[in-house]
This record gives C-alpha cells, sequence and structure tokens, in this order.
C-alpha cells in the first residue's frame, strides 16, 4: 500500500508519523497491492483531527475522527474505517483481497421578498466518474460519508446521475435525459 501523509496548518512528530502508518499499513489485509492511502493531520481550536482516505479499485473509503490527542484520533479514524468495512462485508468481498474477512479484524418567502444572493464558490473538486450500479453508487456514498454521490449509471447505459439520501428516510436518484 502506498501511504501518502498531509499535514494541514501543524506539524507532526515522527513517533506520531511511525504510528500512523503502522496503524494504516495493518489495512493490507483488505485490500490488494495497487492500493493508495493518504492521511491527512489537521488542528483547529484544541481539536486534533486524522483523516485516512483509501483509494482502491475504483472505490473510495473515508473516515476521519476528531479528539483532543493526535494518537487517539488515528485509533478512532482506524476503528471507523474498518468498521464500515465489515459492515458492507457481503458487498465488498467481491472487490477486497480474497480471504479478508477471515480473521476478525425552511422558511416560507413570498417571491416579492426575495433578494438575490450571490453565491461564492469556496472549494472545487474534480475526479473520475466511474460506471457502476445504483446500489455501488450507494454503497460508495456511505464509506465516504456523504449525502449524495455522482455517478455513471451503468444499468442505463452510462447516464450520469445522483444518488442522494432523503430527509424522510431511503434514497432518491436523480438522472438525465
Amino acid at each position: 500500500m502506498k501511504i501518502t501523509i498531509v499535514e494541514r496548518k501543524m506539524q507532526i512528530s515522527d513517533e506520531l508519523r511511525a504510528y500512523a502508518i503502522k496503524k494504516v499499513t495493518k489495512l493490507d489485509r483488505y485490500f490488494h497491492k495497487d492500493t493508495s492511502a493518504t492521511i491527512t493531520f489537521s488542528e483547529l481550536k484544541g481539536r486534533q483531527t486524522a483523516e485516512v482516505t483509501v483509494k482502491h479499485s475504483g472505490m473510495v473509503f473515508r473516515a476521519e475522527e476528531t479528539t483532543t490527542d493526535m494518537f487517539a484520533s488515528v485509533d478512532g479514524m482506524i476503528r471507523s474505517i474498518e468498521k464500515q468495512i465489515r459492515r458492507n462485508k457481503t458487498r465488498l468481498e467481491k472487490k477486497l483481497r480474497e480471504g479478508a474477512f477471515d480473521k476478525a479484524a425552511a422558511n416560507d418567502a413570498s417571491m416579492a421578498d426575495y433578494v438575490e444572493d450571490t453565491y461564492d464558490v469556496i472549494r472545487r473538486k474534480r475526479f473520475d466518474v466511474m460506471p457502476m450500479t445504483v446500489e455501488e453508487a450507494i454503497l460508495q456514498m456511505n464509506l465516504l460519508g456523504h449525502q449524495f454521490f455522482f455517478f455513471k449509471n451503468a444499468e442505463s447505459d452510462d447516464t450520469p446521475a445522483v444518488i442522494y439520501k432523503r430527509a424522510a428516510g431511503g434514497y432518491g436518484l436523480i438522472e438525465s435525459n
């Protein structure tokens, strides 16, 4: 597994770096050799956050943990990503390493009162859009911990689509014509 460490507005000790690499390397039992992981460390108002993003065979696994101690954040982040993998074990078994699971491891405003706001794009993100089924897209969205996910729907000729979590429960699907 190729591991990259990112430090956002902070410096980490060599001891913490070695600890995080050791912990993330234990995820190797779930993945094939062509996997890459990015560990991001950041601190805001005394809250220390560790985040891991693992890219494997077109799937992205992401977990983060925020505590007052960076070592505890690393432990929580690893627990969280392993929990995601185990929770989705049956759906992921085909994509992960063979034998990976052998070890237990709204206000109503009238249009007259409407004032046009300015919309500032704070962040832009680009990524490859992979063809996948609706079920795979829901799985990917849940693994990332997001409320929506954009993908090419393999069940309808790679039509661009968005899957999202509904406030009332369940999921919604938006497809273009």
